[in-house]
């Protein structure tokens, strides 16, 4: 068994919960994890070339949550049809969200992932951009055999990503509100993956409009809550929780949320702090900056200030559940919302 549903959704919570009271769903997810992880590694050995093969392959076997082929596969479960027509669906989505990583990784200079060396830092940055690539031209093939209301998804879901890559590279326009310009990075590059999952598992399997349109209301907000989440572990918890480095988002210069809360107080810490953002992005004094920045952040009001916003969007999510049937895989996605609350701790 490559992926662990008890890991997908972190700590086995979830899982030991539907394992009992929904043993059917259970199995139909394990099942449908196996397979999508079996095509994304089947993806990686096409590559033509040996070398080419271990590169775009590198971010797929080091795993991950997984959380993407698991909503496709929980949104497949609203259908008609058979939910494993929505295994490759799964597949793609994971897909698009492997290849985007290689490219933050890149943009954030970082040097780990998911507890081992990034590309960028195994092959040079040229080659991890273009890693990144080839899995998204792969994404297009694979979405193209899927149908067409697929691939103008993945098409449109693709575009938002770059977008927003591309906002938080150039960073804040003159006049433009930052926590405007951060919502909208964030709605490009996570809460689109999160919502186009949920969305591809529902076509798939013939569900209503209203349920597609419902569905992707909620990934939106979900995936929103869960970058706010990920913004407040930089801050908040150990490298081996976070999967990353420890305050890497602060020593590259990019503003998450937290970083937005604290600069917006009048307080001295934030004066420190401003202080500390444009020395961590000095190769000589960045090293020493880090680590400051951090504690000024962390013994400040700005991690519950961000935890507060997260909140509510996971209120907004929860919201967008109620026109969906009552069920088995209803329950799933109100229980992701808990587990995305719990993240921060």
């Amino acid at each position: 068994m490559v992926a662990s549903f008890a890991h997908t959704v972190r700590g086995g919570s979830l899982a030991g919960e539907l394992a009992a009271r929904e043993p059917a769903l259970t199995a139909r997810l394990q099942q449908g994890l196996d397979a999508s992880e079996e095509r994304l590694r089947g993806f990686a050995a096409e590559a033509p070339d040996p070398y080419v093969a271990r590169i775009v392959g590198h971010l797929i076997g080091t795993g991950g949550k997984r959380l993407r082929p698991l909503l496709t596969l929980v949104g497949a479960e609203f259908g008609e049809r058979d939910p494993r027509t929505a295994v490759d669906a799964a597949a793609l989505a994971e897909l698009v969200h492997v290849a985007s990583l290689y490219h933050d990784d890149v943009m954030d200079q970082a040097r780990t992932r998911r507890g081992a060396p990034s590309a960028n830092a195994l092959w040079g940055n040229s080659v991890a951009v273009l890693a990144g690539n080839w899995l998204l031209a792969k994404a297009a093939r694979l979405a193209a055999e899927l149908g067409p209301e697929i691939l103008r998804l993945q098409a449109k879901v693709t575009n938002r990503l770059v977008t927003g890559q591309i906002r938080e590279l150039t960073g804040v326009s003159a006049g433009e509100d930052a926590l405007s310009h951060y919502f909208a990075v964030v709605a490009g590059k996570s809460a689109a993956l999160i919502a186009m999952a949920l969305q591809s598992g529902a076509i798939r399997t013939g569900a209503r409009d209203d349920t597609v349109q419902a569905l992707a209301e909620y990934g939106e907000h979900l995936g929103t809550a869960f970058q706010i989440a990920d913004d407040i572990l930089d801050i908040t918890a150990a490298s081996e929780v976070s999967g990353k480095e420890q305050g890497k988002d602060l020593a590259v210069g990019v503003a998450s949320l937290p970083v937005l809360l604290a600069l917006a107080d009048e307080g001295p810490g934030a004066e420190e702090l401003r202080e500390l953002l444009t020395a961590a992005g000095r190769a000589r004094e960045g090293a020493a900056a880090v680590p400051r920045a951090v504690a000024l952040l962390r013994d400040g009001g700005a991690p519950a200030e961000a935890e507060a916003m997260m909140r509510a969007r996971l209120l907004r999510a929860r919201a967008a559940l109620g026109g969906l049937p009552k069920g088995p895989a209803t329950r799933v996605l109100y229980a992701l919302c808990d587990i995305v609350a719990d993240r921060d701790h």
